[in-house]
C-alpha cells in the first residue's frame, strides 16, 4: 500500500462563484466534468486529473459532514507544482492579486504564496532555471 500522487482536495466556500473564479481565472485550472450529483459544485482540472473539488451547500443529505469551523481540522496550504513564473507574476500583477515569492536557497526553486477567497493559502512551485539570477 502506497500514496501515488494527490488525487484532489475539496473546498467548502464560503462564496462557490468567487472561489471558482479564483481557481479558474486566477490560478488558470480547467472547468471540467463533474457528474450529475445532487448538490452544487465545480471540478477544476490540472491536466487531466480534477484536482480541486468545489461544492455547494449540500443540505438535506443524509451521511455527510456537517459544515463547521474546524470541523476537518485546519488547511495550511495546498501547492501546486508550475512553470511559467514570469508569465504568472505578470498575470497575478494584472488582477492585482497579493502574492509573496522566495527562492528557497542551494536549489533555487521559486515558490510564490496566495491566498484563495476563503483565506486557504496556495503555494506555487517553478523549477530552479526559471528563477531569475541575482
Amino acid at each position: 500500500m502506497g500514496l501515488h500522487g494527490l488525487n484532489h482536495y475539496t473546498i467548502r466556500p464560503v462564496d462557490l462563484e468567487a472561489t471558482k473564479d479564483f481557481y479558474e481565472k486566477i490560478l488558470g485550472l480547467e472547468l471540467g466534468y463533474r457528474p450529475p450529483l445532487t448538490f452544487p459544485g465545480y471540478w477544476l482540472y490540472c491536466g487531466d486529473n480534477p484536482t480541486v473539488h468545489l461544492i455547494g451547500d449540500r443540505q438535506g443529505e443524509e451521511g455527510l459532514p456537517e459544515r463547521k469551523v474546524g470541523h476537518t481540522g485546519l488547511v495550511d496550504h495546498i501547492a501546486f507544482s508550475c512553470t511559467g513564473l514570469a508569465a504568472m507574476r505578470a498575470h497575478l500583477d494584472k488582477h492585482k492579486v497579493t502574492y509573496t515569492a522566495r527562492v528557497i536557497p542551494r536549489d533555487r526553486q521559486t515558490q510564490i504564496f496566495l491566498h484563495d477567497p476563503n483565506g486557504v493559502a496556495v503555494e506555487l512551485n517553478y523549477p530552479p532555471e526559471e528563477t531569475p539570477p541575482d
